[in-house]
Formats: structure tokens, sequence, C-alpha cells
């Protein structure tokens, strides 16, 4: 078992995204803006489904280590701390996700 987090991950993020390194895709990545980071998130949720629906676990792992990447990428951009997410979802477990989704405003 690793002992690397998904708060390392956001660290390293972080790190990269403030480099002057011409090599660090993250940095380069940021640079494109918020559309290509959730364009790049978004490519990789759905190579992850279709991994899914394969029952690859190999490639499902990988494809979701690719998905938590971009997904953090996208949080660092839009500027929304991992431990935001994190403190929703403890917000969520004092119910069902039945009852939480039922206390959601209406669209």
């Amino acid at each position: 078992m690793t002992t690397f987090t998904l708060n390392d991950l956001e660290a390293i993020i972080a790190q990269r995204a403030g480099s002057e390194d011409p090599k660090s895709y993250t940095r380069k990545l940021i640079g494109k803006g918020v559309g290509k980071c959730a364009q790049k998130m978004g490519e990789e949720a759905v190579e992850a489904v279709i991994a899914a629906v394969k029952m690859d676990k190999e490639e499902l792992t990988s494809e979701t280590a690719d998905l938590l990447y971009h997904l953090l990428v996208v949080l660092k951009i839009c500027d929304v701390p991992l431990s935001d997410v994190m403190a929703e979802l403890a917000s969520r477990t004092g119910q069902t996700g039945l009852e939480e989704k039922a206390s959601r405003p209406a669209d």
C-alpha cells in the first residue's frame, strides 16, 4: 500500500503550476486555461467510463489516475482547494445519498 495521497498530488500540481519549467506538462496545461483543462478532465472521465464498462481493471486504474490528476488541475485553476471538496463529502456522510440528493434545490 502506498502512502501517496491526493493532498500530495495537489501540492505537486500547485508547485508545478507556479514553476517556470518549460518541460512541465502541468504548467503548460494550466497556461492553456480552464477550458482546455476541463476538456482534458472530461476526456479522461470518458476513458475511465469505457474502461469500467469493459471491466478492464488495469486500464480503469490507469485512466482513474489520469482523471484524478486532471480533476485536481481543474480545481487548482478554479481556486478550489481539495480540502473544500473533502469537507463537502464529509458533510454528506450524515445522511444517505438519496436523502442528500433529495435535499438539493430543484432545477
